[in-house]
């Protein structure tokens, strides 16, 4: 008998797909301490929660039996998924049961702040009948811009499609011909600020998209615009918000998501054209009952031993395939999250290169490995080794793996190549050992970085005086250099600089180190 620990009020009806097993016994649990569910998770093969237990190390290791732990939910924050990974324990999660929750929490959000519906709620539970006070406005005819077309972006934009709205939408991450298909417009994100009358967030959090509406963006847009998020707290800056609200720059703003939550006490609270609920975007029986149900059924699968869809942890593939190519992919995965961080446009094509040893070995799940580096970075969703290939087909990203013999001077080495429809751009990388992953290539030019922290990227004019002009401007802010590596392939030619550095170098910096003369492009890369 297999026996299943179910944590924090998880829906009983999603459990059906574990009750109808004969040989799994499902364990409805209480709420625990740490040490409690140290105590009794040795019996257990499985556990499922939500977001209120804590699995941590203490409990992984105490799980000598644990085969698989579910989260019937998207985020897994309160999972350490590098212990389980260490002890060889499946992580599983539900990515889509809360797409339609979302969305339609998107298009209520919208809807209530086009006509004015909370505000006018509460003055009318006050006694008092004014018509006068809350004239709205229709969305058929307006321009909805979309930031970020993923699952519920793409779902958010079929919907006000059927509201006869004109939907356009900016995501440097999905092609042409994928937009196409969804009848959305693709366009620049400062073409969408002028253009939008309403504008809807579908990001994640990232350093990247970390205030993209500020002071600048909020002046680009039209007057009277109205904003919505749904997605993440911090992709707009509250304070800019609320600034723009109260010069009648922004006719409404909706919030479901803060920077900082619970937040109970905000200046966006006093305005009257501001309306907000406290991050339900997911709070459906529907979707809680769909999260159950999907974690559930990859519970039996892992259990059952297989294929296991949603893994957020390590990939479902042979154990002598995984022993021999288990060093490479965490090579592998950083080498995509340094394309990501690289590459500007639409990326449209992903090529990976295996050479030397290493082109001799199934390589598949390397290839997952490059393509879940560079998409995990730049999407709202969990991307893991499984759904890894169906998220970059659905962007309308190729990915094509080949295999050379020859590996340059390295027993092994891995070549990226990402295409965009702006650059071309490769990257190489290859072991010193087992355990000593090492960039060795950018763009052609020989480097040796240990693809760790955060690195400053600086292709420049091979000329005196751009070294130590970059190093005082990062010395300034007191950041530390660990290691400095410049390839070039002739004198007075192009040459790439690669720093670690102990810290983020500021934007401001980075706009000063863009002015050095001969420097041609700078970017900070964390990995």
């Amino acid at each position: 008998m297999y026996k299943v620990l179910v944590m924090d009020g998880v829906a009983e009806e999603g459990l059906a797909p574990l009750r109808r097993e004969e040989d799994i016994e499902v364990v409805i649990g209480r709420k625990m301490t740490e040490d409690e569910l140290v105590e009794v998770i040795p019996e257990y093969d499985a556990l499922i929660v939500r977001s209120a237990t804590r699995v941590t190390r203490r409990v992984i290791e105490a799980g000598v039996n644990l085969q698989v732990i579910g989260r019937a939910g998207v985020g897994v924050d309160n999972i350490d998924l590098e212990a389980a990974t260490t002890r060889g324990i499946l992580v599983v999660n539900a990515p889509d049961g809360n797409t339609i929750a979302a969305t339609e929490h998107t298009i209520a959000m919208m809807l209530a702040l086009a006509r004015n519906i909370p505000q006018a709620v509460a003055r009318l539970k006050e006694g008092v009948w004014d018509k006068k006070a809350f004239l709205g406005v229709e969305l058929r005819d307006k321009t909805l811009g979309i930031i970020g077309l993923g699952r519920i972006g793409s779902a958010v934009a079929k919907r006000a499609q059927a509201l006869e709205m004109n939907v356009i939408a900016y995501d440097p991450y999905i092609t042409e011909e994928k937009a196409s298909t969804l009848a959305v417009e693709l366009v620049s994100l400062e073409e969408l600020f002028r253009r939008s009358d309403f504008i809807t967030v579908h990001l994640p959090k990232t350093r990247e998209s970390y205030h993209m509406i500020d002071e600048r963006a909020l002046a680009m847009m039209k007057d009277g615009v109205r904003i919505i998020n749904c997605a993440r707290g911090g992709i707009i800056d509250e304070d800019a918000l609320y600034q723009a609200m109260l010069s009648g720059k922004v006719a409404g703003a909706a919030l479901d998501v803060f920077e900082k939550e619970p937040c109970t006490d905000s200046p966006l609270f006093s305005l009257p054209n501001f309306i907000a609920t406290p991050h339900l975007g997911a709070s459906t029986r529907e979707a809680q009952l769909h999260v159950a149900l999907d974690v559930a059924e990859e519970i039996v699968a892992a259990l059952r031993g297989k294929l296991v869809k949603n893994t957020v942890n390590i990939p479902s593939i042979n154990p002598q395939v995984l022993s021999a190519v288990r060093p490479y992919l965490g090579l592998a995965e950083k080498l995509g999250k340094l394309q990501a961080q690289l590459v500007t446009g639409r990326i449209r094509k992903i090529e990976v290169i295996y050479s030397g040893e290493l082109a001799k070995q199934e390589v598949s799940p390397i290839t997952t490995a490059v393509v879940k580096g560079l998409l995990d970075p730049i999407l709202q969703q969990t991307v893991n080794f499984v759904n890894a290939p169906v998220l970059a087909r659905n962007r309308g990203i190729q990915v094509f793996q080949a295999v050379d013999g020859e590996a340059e001077g390295y027993s092994s080495l891995i070549t990226v190549k990402v295409y965009s429809d702006k650059v071309e751009k490769s990257v190489a990388g290859t072991l010193f050992g087992k355990e000593d992953p090492r960039i060795v290539m950018v763009d052609g030019y020989r480097i040796d970085v240990i693809p760790s922290g955060y690195l400053l990227y600086v292709p420049h004019i091979d000329k005196p005086r751009i070294i130590g002009p970059v190093g005082l401007l990062i010395g300034e802010h007191n950041i530390n250099i660990a290691a400095m590596q410049v390839g070039r392939k002739q004198i007075g030619g192009r040459a790439v600089m690669m720093l670690s550095v102990d810290a983020p170098v500021p934007e401001e910096t980075l706009a000063e180190i863009a002015k050095v003369d001969g420097v041609l492009d700078v970017k900070m890369v964390h990995l």
